[in-house]
């Protein structure tokens, strides 16, 4: 049987998640900055922008670094300051205040360039900016009574949103294929989410892990923290690369071959 006993006190930075505290990184508060971006995460659906951007030739280059830009201070700054906010997650150290200008740069920084795609595009990416703003304050900030902040508000706004924000910003339409690939971010989102909430939970809020698994020939497989984290957070960065892969083949097809 095992039994998870669940502590009350926060969890120290360094567990907070398996990329949190890098040895390549010397002072602590960087190493809380980049905790707070959670690196594979944000590459992850970044790489949903390039998917989304390149999906169909031909591509801008131009509009793929600022839309990579506006996603970049959006989601990897923007709404993890926001999250950092709502009861620290993360357990980081960072100044509240800290966190608040972060927020207000990052989500403020990318409606600003997506102002700007408007004059470029078309004014119908106001609609994005919209969506993208309300997705993000009222997901992390988990506002209307906590109505956005659900495992499909994440899956579409992490996953399909912007997917088809930048095939719109290459296009200024959409096509059946840009809805497609949205459905394979989301369903990828939703994966990641899936994986992840487990491993949070043992990270964060779990104390120990007593127990044993027992298998058909009598063999006993002791567990553990790290033995039951290892196929989740495995799982976690094989789905981050995976994605970022397909994201470089494509580029690849539309600026070298």
């Amino acid at each position: 049987m095992t039994i998870f006993r669940a502590t009350p006190k926060k969890v120290a930075p360094e567990g907070a998640a398996f990329y949190a505290q890098p040895k390549f990184l010397a002072r602590p508060r960087l190493k809380e900055w980049w905790t707070l971006l959670h690196p594979p995460y944000t590459m992850l659906h970044l790489s949903f922008v390039v998917i989304g951007a390149c999906l169909v030739g031909p591509v801008n280059a131009v509009y793929l670094w600022v839309t990579l830009a506006a996603f970049f201070l959006g989601v990897g700054v923007g709404a993890h300051a926001l999250d950092e906010l709502m009861g620290r997650p993360l357990a980081t150290s960072i100044p509240r205040w800290q966190l608040v200008t972060a927020a207000m740069v990052g989500v403020g920084g990318g409606a600003a360039l997506g102002v700007v795609g408007m004059a470029k595009v078309s004014p119908y990416l106001g609609f994005f900016i919209v969506v993208g703003v309300v997705v993000a304050l009222g997901y992390n900030l988990e506002l209307f009574q906590g109505r956005l902040h659900s495992d499909a508000v994440f899956a579409l706004g992490w996953g399909a949103f912007p997917v088809l924000t930048a095939y719109f910003a290459q296009h200024a339409t959409l096509s059946v294929a840009a809805v497609l690939a949205g459905a394979f971010a989301a369903l990828t989102s939703q994966t990641q989410r899936q994986l992840s909430g487990p491993a949070r939970d043992i990270r964060r809020r779990t104390m120990s892990i007593d127990g044993s698994q027992v298998l058909n020939d009598g063999t006993v497989v002791p567990l553990s923290t790290t033995s039951m984290l290892r196929p989740l957070e495995s799982a976690l960065r094989s789905l981050c690369w995976a994605s970022t892969v397909l994201a470089l083949a494509l580029v690849w097809a539309r600026f070298v071959h």
